[in-house]
């Protein structure tokens, strides 16, 4: 099988996509208003699937991580497919929300408050990096290159846990508490 990509054009190619992810996000919570849906579809369930779907993908991650570390190759494979996938239907789920609801603004007070924002600061920032970090991760698996994919696995990991863990707890904070 012929290789189509080189790592240079692949990951020169994930940026790309990754870039123009962000800055589509940025573009639709910041700078557009909402759209507005006709027979006023209710999008209220969708911060709490959208939590669920962070949770699921920190869940699957730590299972991959632990299947690795036992040597389970195929458990590991499905647990971060399993990832990947929730994660994957969770930025469909987000982008599809904040294009029709736009941005939630946070209405605690005192240490909440700077509690609420030291999260998602920190969230949204390795939010930008873990896109392309996940996706230089798969392709390296995928090209069964397993030294570049160890390597950068050891990155990619913590980032991607803290994103889906925080993104419950920005949850959390905005609708529950």
């Amino acid at each position: 099988m012929k290789i189509l990509f080189s790592n240079k054009t692949a990951i020169s190619s994930i940026l790309v996509l990754s870039s123009g992810v962000l800055v589509f996000l940025f573009w639709l919570i910041y700078f557009r208003e909402p759209l507005m849906l006709e027979n006023s579809i209710d999008l209220g369930l969708l911060p709490s699937l959208n939590a669920l779907l962070n949770f699921l993908s920190a869940v699957s991650l730590c299972m991959g991580f632990i299947a690795i570390r036992k040597r389970k190759k195929a458990l590991h494979k499905k647990m971060m497919l399993s990832a990947l996938g929730f994660s994957a239907i969770f930025l469909i789920s987000y982008l599809f929300y904040h294009t029709f609801q736009g941005d939630t603004p946070y209405n605690g007070e005192g240490w909440q408050r700077y509690l609420y924002f030291f999260i998602l600061i920190s969230h949204v920032f390795l939010s930008i990096l873990v896109l392309p970090l996940i996706l230089t991760t798969v392709f390296f698996a995928a090209r069964r290159n397993f030294s570049a994919h160890s390597q950068i696995a050891r990155i990619t990991f913590p980032v991607w846990l803290y994103v889906s863990i925080t993104g419950v707890l920005v949850y959390l904070m905005l609708y529950i508490f």
